[in-house]
């Protein structure tokens, strides 16, 4: 008995990152995660956890873990992952210039067409250098009209903005669009000018035509300003029928023009950057498709997809996680894009991995749900099969590193784990939740998840980040 109890002793001496990992995995959650768990009133049923080495054959951790949780912006994890995996890392998206008609000289008598592919970084500046290839092209005066080709996606006019939370305004509030331009949002910029009583109101892109009429200059201290200027934006200009505190200072607010639409958006941003690269153009701005007898001019290439699946993932962007859950329905099914196609793609993605779709509910693509589901298991299965691709360093180049950069720049800065561990993170009412990899101290490196849906979610940051730092500690 004395030589099996020495036994054990040098066992546990000597190995004892293992045992501490066969104790979480019997008794569920480490201590430290379920201490922070019951010090913000969240019981252990409102946790889904999963947590696996990258080469390991079985999860060390798994509670909860079969069960459909919403999981918020951590969704866009697998929106990013099928589209490296499936579009690959080289794919761009292309806007196509065409023209109708004949040309004379630099004068085009027939139709400029802008045909769009859902690229979701077709931002001011780039769509400037696109009217200037035109410009190079020879083309100065347009005596047709503009046609606005969206036909790579399925018609969204019906796009409600104010469906999720009853804030249309929200930039993240935008749809989706085959020609999305500059994200749909506006920037206004607000300077009070005292000495003259009034605020200057200016705004980024430039538009043609777009009045706007500025708050009135106010005394007083700058408490909830944005609500106080009473914002109304439509297709003919921008209105703060409210007042704005010269204690406020500069400020830039960004809103989304949700009563114009996508066509007169574009609209009065192309007028004035054509302008501005010594363009003419009086004709009309519409929604159509390609003729058959139109002629390629140019094209515009967005940057590759790996850059865009990292603003996705490290500022969370909702609205071009929309657009590359499109670009998947349009790119492999070869059809107009809907939501609903899209999510059967990547149904069928990760179903050929042997990855169970059973509890995945995908709306947008994006996490911005109330009804959007999957699994920690199913979530953390991608993660370990994703390590395990050619894809892999794209994908975890594009998460927030811990205590570095993204949605995770200010947890965990005092903590080994900082530096360690590239985790996304997602954030809904009543939803809190991480998913990535941490690279433990052992040189293990392990696919996390971990998601919270309670009332009291919002106070289970400290349960996640306990549960990074003791896997990177134990792992």
């Amino acid at each position: 008995m004395r030589i099996v109890q020495q036994l054990f002793f040098a066992i546990s001496l000597f190995f004892p990152v293992a045992s501490c990992f066969s104790c979480a995995h019997a008794a569920g959650l480490p201590l430290s995660v379920t201490d922070e768990l019951k010090r913000s009133g969240i019981p252990l049923n409102a946790v889904s956890t999963y947590v696996q080495e990258v080469s390991g054959p079985v999860p060390h951790i798994a509670v909860n873990s079969t069960v459909g949780f919403n999981p918020a912006s951590t969704m866009k994890l697998v929106t990013s992952n099928a589209a490296l995996d499936l579009l690959g890392p080289a794919f761009t998206w292309k806007t196509q210039v065409y023209v109708t008609g004949i040309q004379n000289g630099d004068v085009l008598h027939g139709d400029l067409v802008i045909k769009g592919s859902g690229d979701p970084k077709l931002v001011t500046e780039k769509f400037w250098q696109l009217l200037r290839q035109i410009r190079a092209a020879g083309i100065r005066e347009i005596r047709g009209n503009l046609i606005l080709d969206r036909s790579a996606f399925d018609d969204m006019s019906s796009y409600d903005a104010a469906l999720f939370d009853g804030d249309p305004q929200k930039p993240y509030n935008v749809g989706p669009d085959a020609l999305l331009l500059n994200y749909k949002v506006f920037a206004f910029h607000f300077l009070p000018d005292p000495a003259r009583h009034l605020v200057d109101v200016s705004v980024d892109p430039p538009l043609a035509g777009y009045s706007i009429t500025p708050p009135v200059l106010l005394d007083g201290a700058c408490a909830d300003w944005q609500a106080k200027s009473l914002p109304a934006l439509d297709g003919k200009g921008a209105s703060f029928a409210g007042s704005f505190a010269a204690a406020c200072g500069e400020k830039t607010w960004y809103l989304h023009p949700y009563q114009m639409s996508g066509t007169e958006y574009f609209g009065v941003v192309f007028r004035q950057l054509w302008t501005d690269v010594g363009g003419v153009f009086k004709g009309e701005v519409n929604d159509g498709v390609l003729p058959p007898d139109a002629r390629m001019l140019t094209e515009w290439q967005s940057p590759a997809l790996p850059e865009v699946v990292r603003d996705i993932n490290k500022y969370s962007n909702n609205v071009m996680a929309r657009q590359l859950l499109l670009t998947l329905a349009s790119d492999v099914l070869k059809l107009p894009a809907t939501p609903e196609r899209g999510g059967r793609v990547v149904k069928a993605w990760l179903a050929a991995k042997g990855i169970d779709t059973s509890q995945l509910v995908i709306e947008n693509g994006s996490g911005l749900s109330r009804i959007e589901r999957i699994s920690a298991e199913a979530m953390g299965r991608m993660l370990v099969a994703a390590y395990q691709s050619p894809v892999m360093p794209e994908l975890m180049s594009a998460l927030p590193l811990v205590g570095y950069d993204g949605t995770m720049r200010k947890r965990l800065l005092m903590k080994t784990v900082a530096g360690r561990a590239h985790i996304k993170t997602g954030s809904l009412n009543e939803v809190r939740a991480v998913a990535g990899y941490v690279l433990a101290a052992s040189g293990k490196r392990y696919a996390v998840v971990c998601i919270v849906n309670h009332i009291n979610a919002p106070g289970a940051q400290a349960a996640h980040d306990a549960l990074l730092q003791w896997v990177y500690e134990n792992g």
